[in-house]
């Protein structure tokens, strides 16, 4: 009787083991708004305070396999006409982890300029981070990207070939690539570094059929992170665009550079302060007085702290200013209330 009843056991708990070992495909809903009032502290402004729906993400991410899945997202915003909102294809990738290390992604993905400051800076909600902020490329695009995970996510590597036109717009009609590339270094405790680059050419005609600028466009970045655990971090990057006044649009001899530094203290899960510097620089042209971006060139100032009542609700009350190289220009100056909440 103990015999059977110890075989009994025994089987019930190697089926059970080899139960947990088969994979179900599943999926799940994905969601994410922002949503914001903001006042205008500049007395002279003809609206002086109003709320906005900046942004809502919609998706849904199915898993095939422990290592296949795909995603897909619509991204809605505003637009300067027609109706109110937008909504575009943000992301449709496959994405498979060939083996421990590698893991390739396919399609509409999700590019490797700014993610990792983005996510460091933390409050994408209320303020994009630097490059995606002044045109140095975009946040999704058509293309194939090769991620490569070494010495327990300590070293990250990321090539990847693509359109280079964003989420928004068609490849042009010469087919010309952007490639590029970043390693994201993690080796000394708290202490983290990621470098960028990427080219794409152009070739650009007038009416007449005659092309006028063949020039490449390229970036490259460099962001430096310190955190302690998770009670305080501080970034700073360094971004120059070459041959371009934004990724799309080549113009030879046309360079932006910047700097931008934030930080954030966490007292708890709930409540943390935060604050952001950025400077936005253009050069001269040939014998120009003033650079060719100088009545947009200028310093950003963000500051405020978040509150999050539970977990996928944030909210914040910050300043956020632009100060213009240009004197003659007013500056900007607002106090916004922030929202973010997704499932």
């Amino acid at each position: 009787m103990k015999k059977i009843l110890f075989f009994s056991i025994a089987f019930f708990l190697l089926l059970n083991a080899n139960a947990q070992d088969i994979f179900h495909p599943n999926g799940k809903v994905q969601a994410k708004v922002y949503f914001n009032y903001h006042y205008n502290l500049n007395k002279s402004a003809t609206q002086p305070g109003s709320f906005n729906l900046k942004r809502a993400y919609f998706g849904y991410k199915y898993f095939f396999s422990k290592k296949l899945s795909a995603s897909i997202t619509l991204d809605v915003g505003q637009n300067s006409g027609g109706s109110a909102f937008t909504y575009y294809l943000k992301k449709a990738a496959l994405d498979w982890k060939l083996t421990s290390t590698l893991k390739l992604s396919i399609g509409l993905i999700g590019m490797q300029e700014f993610n990792h400051q983005e996510s460091f800076w933390g409050y994408r909600y209320l303020y994009k981070s630097f490059m995606d902020e002044h045109g140095y490329g975009s946040s999704a695009d058509l293309g194939v990207n090769a991620h490569l995970t070494f010495l327990k996510n300590k070293l990250n590597f990321n090539i990847f070939i693509a359109n280079g036109e964003g989420y928004k717009h068609l490849q042009d009609n010469y087919g010309k690539y952007k490639v590029g590339g970043n390693v994201i270094v993690k080796l000394v405790k708290n202490l983290e570094f990621k470098f960028y680059y990427d080219t794409k050419g152009f070739a650009y005609k007038r009416n007449d059929g005659v092309i006028v600028d063949t020039s490449s466009v390229s970036v490259y970045a460099f962001f430096l992170g310190y955190r302690i655990k998770s009670k305080f971090r501080i970034g700073a990057e360094y971004d120059v665009l070459l041959n371009g006044e934004k990724y799309t649009h080549a113009a030879s001899g046309y360079n932006l550079k910047g700097v931008s530094f934030y930080s954030t203290y966490t007292f708890s899960k709930r409540f943390e302060l935060f604050g952001r510097y950025d400077n936005l620089a253009s050069n001269k042209i040939a014998n120009a007085i003033n650079p060719w971006n100088y009545n947009k060139d200028g310093s950003a100032i963000i500051f405020g702290g978040q509150y999050s009542p539970v977990k996928g609700v944030k909210m914040a009350l910050n300043y956020q200013g632009w100060i213009y190289s240009d004197p003659t220009t007013t500056s900007k100056s607002f106090i916004y209330m922030n929202f973010q909440y997704k499932f």
